[in-house]
C-alpha cells in the first residue's frame, strides 16, 4: 500500500485537496479546523480507479511547524506537491521542495491550487513559474494538475496522475521491520497504539519488538492499516500497532520500533552531505543543527572532514545528542539552528566511523561504495573496521552479506586483515623460534594476546595457513623442529656424562651447568625426566631404576629404598614420589607396593610383607 506525503506553503489548499481526494479531512485537531492550518500531521486514504490503496500523509507547510513536516515526510513512495496558483512560488514552497530533493524523493505529482480563482493567462504563467521551479530537482518533469477543490475541478486528474506516478514505485520488501513512530495515543481496553509507515519488513500480531533507543521490549497485541485489522502487515503500509510492555510517555513521536537484533543505535556516524540550492552562506563546523531521520529530531553537531566549509558535496561526522538506529544509506535532513532553515541532506555511509579525521579520508572512497545495496555496505564497513562482529556488521549493514570474509567465532575478518594477521602470526612464531630455539612452539595464548585477538579466531587463522601448525597449546612453524647443534649439543653431552657417571644419585639440576632453555627441550623431548623440583633423570637410568623396584619386596620402607640404591634420603624420597606418581607403587602405610598387572599371582593390593 503505497504512501503519498503532501508538501508546499502554508495555507495553499493541501488539506482542503486530500479532502476533496479521499474524502476524509486530515486536520484532527479543533485548533487546526478552527485556524484553517495544519499544525500536525493528518492522515488519509483512498482507492485509485485502478485499486490501489494508497495513504495520504498531509505535512503542515508553516514555517513554525517545519519539524513536524519533516517528521511525516521521510517514508513516503509519491509526492504532492502544492502551489497556490494565485500566489505562486513561496518560502516554504522552496524550503519543502529542498526537503524533497534531499530525501530522493523519486516521484511526483504538482497540483496548482485555486486555478479556478484566476484566468487561464494568469494560471498558464503560474505553471511556467512551477516548472522553472523544480528544474533541477527530483520533481523535474513532474506533471502540473490544475486543481480547484472546492468546484471538483482536476480532482480526478491528480487521482489519475497519482496512479500513473505511484505505477513506478517499486515495491518494498525485506525482512528488517523499521517503523519510525510519528503518533502515539492510547485506546480504552486497548493499551499504548502507534502509527507511523512500515518499511524494511513485515511486522506480525505476536512479534516481540523493541522501542528504539531506549530498548524497551514490546509485544505487538494487533495491527492496522486504514482501520482494517492484519495478522501481518507488509512494508510500506501505514500501520497503526497496538503494543503490549509500555506506556504512551514511552513511545514519543521520533522512536523506532524494530526488532532486537537488527539494529544498534548510534550517537556519531559518518555521512555524505549535500546542500540546498541557492545556500546563502558556506556551512561550517561551528553551527548548531537539528538532525531529522524518520519521524526524530535530535540536536546534532557536525565535523567536515573534506574542507573547512560546506558549500555543495562533502563527507562529515556528525555527532547527535542521542542515540538513533542508523544503519548504511539512511537518508537525513539538517536543518540549522541559526538559520532556522533546512540547509543540507545526506546519506549515513558509516554508523560507527574511524575517530581520526586521517583515517576517515582514506576510508571514504571504501565507504562510499557500500551506498550501492546492503552487500556492498557489509564488504565496505569489513574493509574499513578490518574486523567486526557478525552482528553488528549486519545491524550497521543493513543485513548484508560481507561475501569472502574470513568468518570464525562471530567475528568477521576482511581478507585483507585475515592475510595481515596471518603475516604477523608467521613472523611473531619465527620470532619466538629464535629466541627460544628448543621449545616446541609459540603459547596459542601468548601468539593470541599479542595479535589481540581471541584464540578461537586465532586457531581459525592458523588452522587454513599453510606456514603454521598448531599442536596442543603451542603454534609453530611448518619447517621448525626444535633440536640441539653447536654449543647446545655440547652442553648436553657434559651433563649427560655427569648424569651418567653420578649414577641415582644425580647432581641437582641446577649444577649441571645447562641452559634452562636446553633443559626444557630436553625435558619435552623426553630424553630428560623430572623427579621432584630439584631433579632430572635421563629416561634410560629411570627405566633401570624401575625395573629394579619391580624385584623389591612389598611393603618396604624409605630407609629400605635408600640402602637398596644406596643414596640418601635427599634422593629417595622424590624418586619414591615419583613412582607413586607414574603408577610404579603404591603407598600403604609408611611401606610401598608394588603395582602389578591383573594377572599377578599376589596382586596389586597383596598385604605388605617384611
Amino acid at each position: 500500500m503505497p504512501v503519498v506525503g503532501t508538501a508546499g506553503h502554508v495555507d495553499h489548499g493541501k488539506s482542503t485537496l486530500i479532502e476533496a481526494l479521499t474524502g476524509r479531512d486530515p486536520d484532527r485537531w479543533d485548533e487546526e479546523k478552527e485556524r484553517g492550518l495544519t499544525i500536525d500531521l493528518g492522515f488519509a486514504w483512498t482507492t485509485l480507479e485502478d485499486g490501489t490503496e494508497v495513504g495520504f500523509v498531509d505535512v503542515p507547510g508553516h514555517e513554525r511547524f517545519i519539524k513536524n513536516m519533516l517528521a511525516g515526510i521521510d517514508a513516503i513512495d509519491v509526492a504532492l506537491f502544492v502551489v497556490a496558483a494565485d500566489e505562486g512560488w513561496m518560502p516554504q514552497s522552496e524550503e519543502h521542495l529542498a526537503v524533497l530533493d534531499l530525501l530522493g524523493i523519486s516521484g511526483g505529482v504538482i497540483a496548482l491550487t485555486r486555478a479556478d480563482t484566476i484566468d487561464t493567462d494568469t494560471a498558464d504563467l503560474a505553471e511556467l513559474e512551477v516548472q522553472d521551479r523544480v528544474a533541477g530537482t527530483v520533481l523535474e518533469g513532474a506533471p502540473v494538475v490544475r486543481t480547484g477543490a472546492p468546484v471538483g475541478l482536476g480532482v480526478a486528474e491528480v487521482r489519475e496522475a497519482l496512479t500513473r506516478a505511484l505505477s513506478a514505485v517499486p515495491s518494498r520488501s525485506g525482512n528488517r521491520p523499521r517503523l519510525w513512530i510519528d503518533r502515539a495515543f492510547t485506546i480504552g481496553g486497548a493499551g499504548t497504539v502507534v502509527t507511523g509507515t512500515l518499511v524494511g519488513g513485515p511486522v506480525a500480531a505476536g512479534d516481540q519488538l523493541v522501542v528504539w533507543p531506549g530498548e524497551d521490549r514490546v509485544r505487538v497485541r494487533s495491527i492496522q492499516s486504514h482501520e482494517v485489522a492484519h495478522d501481518r502487515l507488509d512494508p510500506g503500509n501505514r500501520a497503526a500497532v497496538n503494543l503490549a510492555g509500555t506506556t504512551r510517555d514511552r513511545v514519543p513521536r521520533g522512536a523506532m520500533l524494530g526488532r532486537p537484533d537488527d539494529w544498534q543505535p548510534t550517537t556519531r556516524f559518518l555521512a555524505d552531505l549535500r546542500t540546498v540550492r541557492n545556500l546563502a552562506e558556506p556551512i561550517r563546523d561551528r553551527g548548531a543543527f537539528q538532525l531529522h531521520v524518520g519521524s526524530s529530531a535530535v540536536p546534532a553537531r557536525i565535523r567536515l572532514v573534506e574542507a573547512p566549509t560546506l558549500e555543495t558535496s562533502g563527507a562529515a561526522a556528525i555527532e547527535a545528542q542521542r542515540a538513533i538506529p542508523l544503519q548504511v544509506g539512511d537518508r537525513f535532513v539538517l536543518r540549522e539552528v541559526g538559520r532556522r532553515a533546512v540547509v543540507a541532506g545526506g546519506l549515513v555511509l558509516d554508523p560507527d566511523p574511524p575517530r581520526r579525521t586521517a583515517r576517515i579520508r582514506a576510508a571514504l572512497p571504501i565507504l562510499r561504495t557500500g551506498l550501492e545495496g546492503p552487500d556492498a555496505a557489509a564488504r565496505a564497513l569489513l574493509e574499513v573496521r578490518g574486523r567486526a562482529s557478525i552482528s553488528t556488521l549486519a545491524a550497521h549493514a543493513g543485513g548484508g552479506d560481507p561475501g569472502e570474509a574470513f568468518i570464525a567465532a562471530d567475528q568477521a575478518l576482511s581478507p585483507v586483515e585475515a592475510s595481515r594477521l596471518a603475516d604477523r602470526a608467521v613472523d611473531q612464531v619465527a620470532r619466538f623460534h629464535e629466541s627460544a630455539p628448543f621449545r616446541p612452539g609459540m603459547p596459542t595464548a601468548s601468539l593470541a594476546e599479542q595479535l589481540g585477538l581471541p584464540i578461537g579466531i586465532l586457531e581459525a587463522l592458523v588452522a587454513r595457513e599453510p606456514r603454521l601448525v598448531h599442536e596442543g597449546a603451542t603454534i609453530r612453524s611448518a619447517d621448525f623442529e626444535p633440536g640441539l647443534d653447536g654449543d647446545a649439543d655440547r652442553e648436553w653431552r657434559d651433563a649427560r656424562r655427569a648424569l651418567t657417571e653420578a649414577g641415582v644419585a644425580v647432581p641437582r639440576r641446577q649444577d649441571l651447568d645447562l641452559d634452562v632453555e636446553i633443559l626444557h627441550a630436553l625435558i619435552r623431548s623426553g630424553e630428560l625426566v623430572e623427579v621432584g623440583s630439584d631433579f632430572v633423570y635421563p629416561r634410560a637410568l629411570l627405566d633401570g631404576i624401575v625395573a629394579e623396584v619391580r624385584h623389591m619386596a612389598d611393603g618396604f620402607t624409605v630407609a629400605e629404598f635408600r640402602d637398596e640404591f644406596r643414596i640418601t634420603r635427599k634422593h629417595a624420597v622424590p624418586l619414591l614420589e615419583w613412582l607413586d606418581a607414574n603408577g610404579v607403587t603404591r603407598r600403604v602405610g609408611d611401606g610401598r607396593v608394588i603395582r602389578r598387572p591383573p594377572n599377578d599371582e599376589r596382586g596389586a593390593d597383596a598385604a605388605p610383607s617384611r
